[in-house]
């Protein structure tokens, strides 16, 4: 192979790259419905037609956002029994972080609690305010010790 057929051969994104950009798209879009009270449907077309689209994995976006509207209710329940304010008070971003992990810790086990955590915390250093991955990582991982005690003592 020459050296330009090399360079012009389409890079394949690693699976775990393709799903950090599912999780950024999922917060775009949990944080477009949560300012503007969105349907679903809506949102997820919006996403669709983010450029970064092509680089996520779509059946992991798409279950993620679904995942996290359904349960919607049962996460912000879990969350606010570890935050030391009303969710209200929460940034929107944060609080869309602190859904979109406490999804995965709750209902995707075939995440590791470590990377449910620590992809929520990266989301925050990205778009969270100066300091707001500490609290991220604080909260997660009084949520992680509560939805997954065994694998959290290990």
């Amino acid at each position: 192979m020459t050296e330009q057929n090399i360079s012009s051969t389409p890079k394949k994104s690693k699976p775990s790259q393709s799903r950090r950009k599912s999780r950024e798209l999922v917060l775009k879009a949990v944080y477009r419905g949560m300012i503007n009270a969105s349907e679903l449907r809506q949102v997820m077309q919006d996403a669709q037609e983010d450029p970064d689209f092509t680089k996520a994995d779509e059946a992991y976006f798409r279950q993620l956002l679904t995942g996290v509207t359904e349960k919607v209710a049962e996460l912000d329940e879990e969350i606010v029994a570890f935050t030391d304010r009303p969710l209200a008070e929460l940034s929107p971003v944060e609080h869309a972080i602190l859904r979109i992990s406490s999804y995965e810790l709750k209902f995707d086990l075939s995440i590791p609690y470590r990377v449910a955590i620590n992809e929520g915390v990266e989301l925050a250093k990205l778009y969270g305010g100066t300091d707001g991955h500490k609290y991220i990582n604080g909260v997660l991982d009084k949520v992680a010790a509560n939805v997954r005690p065994q694998e959290f003592r290990r």
